[in-house]
């Protein structure tokens, strides 16, 4: 589905998604297959997760947030990043369970960045999520302070 468009505006494409591109295109449907096995196991573990508990709440990022002008995240805590969407790796990692999952504010670092939670429901409790999702943001009383503006040099 991306051949066009990396066809039509591969200059105007960053090299990272370029190359996830281009090994999109020689994926076999073997390996479709097998990933679509290994997602039917997430779903099953979540699923049993969720027999006992009502959201799973999780950092939205694995750091804080960096200058706009550098690509993307090398190290984190001294440890280097195999790939570039290391860094972001908890988003589609709860993505990936077809659960329904909200990112909400929650703070703000020592420099005044912002800082987020996830925060997933259960297998089609959208409704259920969103009223918790609310009541966080209400609880922790940041909304007042938000939107930020964005700063120079952050």
């Amino acid at each position: 589905m991306m051949e066009p468009i990396l066809t039509k505006f591969r200059n105007r494409i960053a090299p990272e998604i370029v190359g996830n591109i281009e090994r999109g295109l020689n994926i076999t449907p073997s390996q479709i297959f097998d990933a679509e096995r290994a997602r039917i196991e997430l779903y099953k573990k979540i699923t049993a997760f969720f027999e006992t508990h009502d959201f799973l709440i999780c950092p939205a990022a694995s750091i804080a947030p960096f200058p706009v002008d550098q690509r993307y995240v090398a190290e984190i805590d001294g440890r280097p990043c195999e790939t570039y969407i290391d860094w972001f790796s908890i988003t589609f990692a709860l993505t990936m369970t077809a659960c329904p999952t909200i990112s909400v504010p929650c703070g703000f670092t020592s420099e005044g960045l912002p800082v987020g939670v996830q925060i997933m429901g259960k297998p089609r409790g959208e409704a259920a999520l969103l009223r918790t999702a609310k009541r966080f943001e209400q609880a922790v009383g940041i909304s007042t302070q938000l939107p930020i503006t964005p700063r120079e040099g952050v």
